[in-house]
C-alpha cells in the first residue's frame, strides 16, 4: 500500500475544521457533572490532523539525533520489504507497527522533528494531547484513545502523542484502599487501553516527553527507537539564530552577530524562537517608518533576556506564604515596576486561578471516589440479585422436572385406561357373542322338537 494523498485544503483549513470541534471535544468536568455528557471524543475532534509544512532542512540538530531520525526513516520506509516480502507479517500478526519515542528538554526540536517526518513520508499528522481526550468518566477515557488510533488508520497519518508521559505514565502497583483507588485504576486501565492499541497498530506512532523516565516500563518492548534530544551546542545555536529569519525578507542590521547571542545564550530551539519573535515585536513598535525599521542586535539581546527573565520567574516559588523567608518574599530583578513586576504579577494571578483548580479537581476526585463506592455497592447488590435469579432458575427447573414426572404419570394412566376400555370391549363383544350363539342352538333345538 502506498503511501496516502495529502489533502488539498491548506494547513489553516485543516486546523480550522479540527478546531471548530474543540467545544464538543474537550472534556469540562463540571458541565459533564452537573449538566450531563458522557466525555466521548470522536477521534476527529481528539486530535489536530496537521498537513506538514516544516522540513528536516528547517531544523537544526546534532549529527547524532539526525542519524537516529535517519535510521528511524529507513525502518518506517522498509516495512514492506521486512512485513511482506520477507514474510515476518506473517508470522508476526501484531506488533509490526513502528512507535518512536522522542525524549528530550522542552523546546529542543521533538514537535518540529515529528512533523519533519511526517513531511518526509508523504503523510499528515494527527497531534494529539491528553487533555483533549481526558475525560472524568470512568473508561470514556479509554474510548476516546482507542478512536484516536481508528481515526489515524483511516487517515493513515503518523500519530504523534505531545508530553506522553501525561498518557502513558507509570501504572500503580497498587489499587486497593483510600479514596484514589478509582482515579489509579483509571490510570492503570487508560496505560493498558494504550499499550493494548499500540500492539495493535500496524502505522507510525511518536511519543514526545520531557520526562522519558515517567513512562511505563511496558512501554520499552513496544518502542523501536528512542531518540534522543539534547540542548544545542554553540555552533547549532548560531544556526538555530538564523534560521529563524527569512533569508530575504527579514530587515537586519549591520551589527547583528549570531555567533555572539550563541555564544552568550544557551538556550534551546525553543527559547531561541520566542527571542526572535520578541525582537521582530520590539524593532516594529519603534518609532519611525516601517519601510526604514531593521532587527538589531540591541532587539535580539533584549528579546532572549525577556525570554529568560521568564524562565526566571517560573522557576521562582511566588505563591508561598508570607513570613516563611522563602522566595515568594523575594523581588524580582528589576525592582517592583517594569514588565518582570507585571509578568510576577499576571503569575500570581494565575496561581491563584490554579489553586482554585486544584480545589475543584480535589472535589471532582471527590465526588469520583464516592461514585467509585456507589459502584461497588451496586455491584454487592447485583452479586446478590444473581444469586437469587440462579435460585429462582433452580426452584424453575426443578418445577419443571416434577411437572414431567407428572405429565408422563398422566400418560401412563390414560394408556392404562385405554387399554381397559379396549379389553372392556373384547369382553363384551365375546359375550354377545356367546348369547348369540345359544340364542341360535335353542332356536334350532326348538325347531326340530317342532
Amino acid at each position: 500500500m502506498g503511501c496516502p494523498r495529502r489533502s488539498t485544503r491548506s494547513p489553516a483549513a485543516l486546523r480550522h475544521s479540527h478546531f471548530a470541534n474543540r467545544p464538543s471535544a474537550m472534556s469540562n468536568p463540571l458541565r459533564d457533572l452537573f449538566f450531563g455528557g458522557g466525555g466521548f471524543s470522536s477521534g476527529s475532534q481528539a486530535a489536530d490532523v496537521i498537513e506538514p509544512q516544516r522540513t528536516f532542512a528547517d531544523v537544526v540538530l546534532p549529527e547524532e539525533t539526525r542519524c537516529q531520525l535517519d535510521r528511524a526513516l529507513t525502518q518506517i520506509r522498509k516495512r514492506r520489504l521486512i512485513g511482506r516480502d520477507w514474510g515476518l507479517a506473517e508470522r508476526h500478526p501484531t506488533g509490526l507497527g513502528l512507535a518512536f519515542n522522542f525524549a528530550g528538554p522542552p523546546g529542543t526540536g521533538k514537535t518540529l522533528c515529528a512533523e519533519a517526518l511526517a513531511d518526509a513520508l508523504d503523510r499528515n499528522l494527527m497531534l494529539v494531547r491528553y487533555d483533549e481526550m481526558q475525560s472524568m468518566w470512568m473508561g470514556a477515557t479509554g474510548k476516546n484513545i482507542a478512536s484516536v488510533f481508528d481515526a489515524a488508520r483511516s487517515e493513515e497519518a503518523v500519530l504523534f502523542f505531545d508530553e506522553a508521559d501525561a498518557i502513558a505514565g507509570r501504572r500503580s502497583g497498587s489499587v486497593g484502599g483510600g479514596g484514589g483507588q478509582g482515579y489509579e485504576r483509571e490510570a492503570n486501565a487508560i496505560v493498558n487501553v494504550l499499550l493494548r492499541e499500540l500492539e495493535e497498530h500496524d502505522g507510525v506512532v511518536i511519543f514526545a516527553t520531557n520526562l522519558a523516565a515517567n513512562l511505563d516500563p511496558a512501554f520499552e518492548r513496544r518502542i523501536r527507537t528512542h531518540v534522543a534530544f539534547e540542548m544545542p551546542s554553540e555552533e547549532a545555536r548560531r544556526k538555530i539564530w538564523q534560521v529563524q529569519l527569512h533569508r530575504k525578507k527579514t530587515p537586519l542590521a549591520g551589527d547583528v552577530d549570531f555567533e555572539a547571542l550563541a555564544e552568550r545564550f544557551e538556550a534551546s530551539g525553543g527559547d531561541i524562537k520566542n527571542a526572535v519573535l520578541n525582537a521582530a515585536q520590539a524593532a516594529a513598535a519603534e518609532p519611525g517608518p516601517d519601510q526604514k525599521k531593521k532587527i538589531a542586535q540591541r532587539h535580539f539581546i533584549q528579546g532572549m533576556e525577556a525570554v529568560q527573565a521568564g524562565k526566571e520567574v517560573m522557576n521562582q516559588s511566588l505563591f508561598r506564604p508570607e513570613g516563611d523567608g522563602a522566595a515568594g518574599n523575594t523581588p524580582l530583578p528589576g525592582g517592583g515596576n517594569g514588565p518582570r513586576a507585571a509578568l510576577a504579577q499576571h503569575l500570581e494571578g494565575v496561581g491563584q486561578q490554579q489553586q482554585a483548580l486544584v480545589d475543584r479537581q480535589e472535589t471532582l476526585t471527590d465526588r469520583l471516589a464516592s461514585l467509585d463506592e456507589e459502584q461497588d455497592r451496586q455491584g454487592d447488590q447485583l452479586v446478590t440479585v444473581e444469586r437469587a435469579l440462579e435460585l429462582l432458575t433452580e426452584q424453575v427447573e426443578k418445577t419443571g422436572e416434577t411437572q414431567s414426572a407428572l405429565s408422563d404419570r398422566f400418560d401412563q394412566l390414560e394408556q392404562e385406561r385405554d387399554e381397559r376400555r379396549e379389553w372392556r370391549l373384547l369382553v363384551q363383544v365375546g359375550v354377545i357373542a356367546a348369547l348369540v350363539t345359544a340364542l341360535t342352538a335353542l332356536a334350532l333345538t326348538l325347531f326340530l322338537v317342532a
